[in-house]
């Protein structure tokens, strides 16, 4: 007697990942937590400006001898810096575009010379 066997399941197991019908973060939505709010709610719970809270945690981590959590102050304070440094413009006197023109010439007469001497050899 010959028996045939079933599957035991026949619909196959959801696939972990990839595009679901309804999912996703709707369109139109906005970021619930903006940057400026959390740190007005920070600076109302506390009583401190934000930089007096860095600068303290800074200080804790110091006496601490916590010099991966000093490490990370002293990046993040460096990143705050580098954003906020000024930019300086430099302008070219006419005197200094004259010299640059003039060395360019130079330059450019004496790659010619040798161009020349190279295809006459």
């Amino acid at each position: 007697m010959t028996t045939t066997t079933k599957p035991r399941y026949t619909k196959k197991a959801p696939t972990r990942g990839g595009v679901r019908k309804g999912g996703g973060r709707p369109k139109g939505s906005t970021t619930k937590i903006r940057i400026e709010d959390l740190m007005e709610k920070i600076e109302l719970q506390s009583g401190q400006t934000y930089a007096e809270i860095l600068a303290s945690n800074y200080v804790s981590a110091i006496s601490r001898n916590d010099w991966n959590g000093v490490r990370d102050y002293d990046k993040a304070f460096m990143n705050k810096m580098i954003a906020e440094k000024v930019d300086i413009d430099v302008k070219d006197s006419e005197d200094t575009v004259a010299a640059k023109s003039a060395a360019f010439a130079a330059a450019l007469a004496t790659l010619q010379k040798r161009s020349q001497q190279s295809d006459n050899s």
